[in-house]
């Protein structure tokens, strides 16, 4: 039996650290309001519970202070008239002076039709405080329940770093029996629903009010929290030049190869995946998540070898989700961790019509203009324009058997023999290898690989490797802005 839908009230002390929430909400004067609507608002004050439709403060969630704004749907169908806006844009104001990560929680019809256009338009104030918001370098977090519609998810519910919906949750621009109304026709189940939304790449995640408090300490233990001591150790030595060019090329296209996933696994924690554009695109083939390399905060994106096959190559999608994480890095003022496997970027009508090489453009010159710390770190297979999106980071790290190349090095033998069979000729013609690749200066740190390393030994040294080159750019930036 599903349960009934969460109260403000409720909602509050489900996240919220027991006794912790302090309200910033002012009495609601609505004596100058029409006879009827004043009514109307006494009685849905009575039905919730509240005296409108916004309930905001702040309070700590696992001992971490936030500013709060949650929805009461109870009162008038969650309605936004201008009280509950203003109530929304002075709590947002205030969690910005005071330096605040932001929660809201939606559960809302949208703007409140008694108060029509004057109501309306005080979306965009909404929008224009949390824009300031961001801009402070402040986490936005939001968690869209059932039903969020309207004006609701056309501003405040849609301008999240982190954005997620309740299971089985209605979410949508227009209303389905408005749009029934309209058009006469019953508008499809399972569009507007949080699950569809997940999947298409709008949402981050589905995320039950149970999990909320999961989900709200480990995004600020990334966004909020700082360095901890380091962990990992350190991987010494030099490589060990054990095998060619064409050797390691084959050892990189192994299945057991460790990838971006076992970096997570063994050397990251506090991780929160992100999911897609957030701008209704998603291509698995791109890993965006928030993290902590041995200790280092850092949003970490990475082309994930494993979803990578001829059916389901790395398309201008794949792009533009790392280009979200890149604007993610620069307005929250955290690191960039790229991620370099992948065996090329998608060749097809389909990706040249969404721009596959402008996308490729276009996040170079996005991780070349980037003011954080940026890392890029060559794992294994380093293949043509995808590669080279993620790769000018100002530390560019790579593991011994990494490569990077402007074509397969088949296609290179085709292009100047004819045939493939000049592979492994053109592997070593090219200076493919990170051996190269270092002497050219291209690389500045390569993680040996001695025989017999495990995949989670590699991804562990990796890790470390990776969290070194964060502590340093930290480091250095700090002493800059010092002196």
């Amino acid at each position: 039996m599903a349960r009934r839908p969460w109260t403000a009230h409720e909602l509050l002390d489900l996240v919220l650290d027991a006794g912790s929430f302090e309200s910033w909400d002012e009495p609601i004067d609505i004596s100058g309001q029409p006879e009827a609507y004043r009514l109307q608002l006494e009685a849905a004050a009575e039905r919730a519970g509240t005296d409108e439709s916004v309930l905001t403060g702040r309070g700590l969630v696992r001992g971490r202070p936030v500013a709060v704004v949650v929805n009461e749907f109870r009162f008038l169908a969650g309605s936004i008239g201008r009280a509950a806006a203003h109530r929304i844009t002075s709590a947002v104001r205030r969690a910005t002076t005071e330096g605040l990560p932001v929660l809201a929680s939606t559960a809302s019809g949208g703007t409140r039709m008694q108060e029509g256009t004057p109501a309306f338009v005080e979306m965009v104030e909404i929008s224009r405080a949390l824009m300031a918001h961001r801009a402070a370098r402040l986490p936005y977090l939001v968690h869209l329940r059932h039903p969020t519609t309207g004006g609701v998810y056309a501003s405040w519910g849609s301008l999240g770093h982190v954005t997620v919906g309740e299971p089985g949750a209605l979410i949508g621009f227009l209303g389905p029996k408005v749009y029934e109304a309209l058009n006469g026709e019953t508008f499809p189940r399972d569009v507007q629903t949080a699950e569809n939304l997940t999947a298409k790449g709008v949402l981050d995640a589905v995320v039950a009010a149970e999990d909320l408090p999961m989900l709200v300490d480990r995004a600020l233990g990334v966004l909020v929290d700082g360095p901890t001591v380091p962990r990992l150790e350190l991987r010494e030595g030099e490589p060990s030049r054990h095998l060619t060019a064409w050797e390691s090329i084959e050892l990189t296209r192994s299945p057991s190869r460790p990838g971006v996933r076992e970096l997570l696994r063994h050397g990251a924690s506090s991780t929160i995946r992100l999911n897609g554009t957030d701008e209704g695109e998603r291509d698995a083939t791109m890993l965006v998540a928030l993290t902590r390399l041995d200790g280092q905060p850092c949003v970490l994106v990475g082309q994930d070898r494993s979803r990578q096959t001829p059916s389901t190559p790395m398309g201008p999608g794949a792009l533009r989700e790392a280009r979200r994480a890149m604007r993610l890095a620069e307005e929250l003022g955290l690191p960039l961790v790229t991620v370099i496997d992948t065996p090329g970027a998608e060749l097809s009508p389909h990706a040249e019509e969404g721009a596959i090489a402008g996308e490729i453009a276009r996040c170079i010159a996005t991780l070349t203009t980037m003011t954080v710390p940026t890392v890029s770190v060559v794992l294994g297979q380093g293949c043509g324009g995808g590669a080279l999106a993620l790769l000018p980071a100002r530390e560019v790290i790579a593991a011994e058997h990494a490569w990077l190349s402007p074509l397969p090095p088949e296609g290179a033998s085709v292009i100047v023999h004819g045939d493939v069979s000049h592979a492994a000729e053109m592997a070593e013609l090219q200076q493919v290898g990170v051996l190269d690749l270092a002497e050219r200066g291209i690389v500045s740190h390569i993680v040996p690989e001695p025989v017999g390393d495990t995949a989670a030994g590699l991804a562990t040294a990796v890790a470390a490797e990776t969290a070194a080159a964060l502590r340093r750019q930290t480091h250095g930036k700090a002493h800059v802005l010092a002196s």
